[in-house]
Formats: C-alpha cells, sequence, structure tokens
C-alpha cells in the first residue's frame, strides 16, 4: 500500500462559498438567458439546445462571479480567514435640546 501524500499549503486553502446574491443573479442569468435564446433561435435541433444552454451556464457563471460582494466578505476573501472583519466603534453624538 503506498504512503498517504503529505497535505501542501495549497491543499488546505478554504474556497470561499458563494453568497446568496451570487446563487440567486447567477441562476436567473440562466433561466432567463435560456428561455430569451430558445425563443429568439427557434431550433429544435439537440445540438442547438446544447449550445443554448452551455451558452446560458457560462452566462450565468460571468454574473456570479462579478456580482459585487459585501464589505465584510470582501476583507474576508482578502484576508483569507473565516473571522469576520472588525467592526468600527462609532462615537455617540450629541444632540442640543
Amino acid at each position: 500500500m503506498a504512503p498517504p501524500i503529505p497535505k501542501t499549503s495549497e491543499d488546505t486553502i478554504a474556497m470561499p462559498r458563494p453568497t446568496a446574491a451570487q446563487l440567486v443573479y447567477g441562476s436567473c442569468t440562466v433561466i432567463f438567458s435560456t428561455l430569451a435564446m430558445l425563443l429568439l433561435s427557434q431550433t429544435s435541433s439537440g445540438l442547438g439546445i446544447t449550445v443554448i444552454v452551455l451558452a446560458a451556464m457560462a452566462l450565468g457563471l460571468l454574473v456570479a462571479m462579478t456580482v459585487p460582494l459585501p464589505p465584510a466578505a470582501k476583507a474576508e476573501a482578502a484576508s483569507g480567514s473565516a473571522e469576520p472583519a472588525p467592526q468600527e466603534q462609532q462615537q455617540p453624538v450629541s444632540t442640543p435640546l
């Protein structure tokens, strides 16, 4: 039996999970672009439908990856840690009566 392969630092890097906005925007893009392309092209062949579905999935992936991240998620992605970004302390504002 072969000895186990040691994990390198590249193997232990966690991939960030997609946000809800990324999932929604990507899914809606795939659904609506597929319907639009199928209706506009009026194709009925299997090859044509396959090309349209693949193009819609690529477009959905592109849209999902370009959705802007919230500031906390940007800091987390940049630091590579799962800890939340520190919140700034707000100073109380005194208002005249």
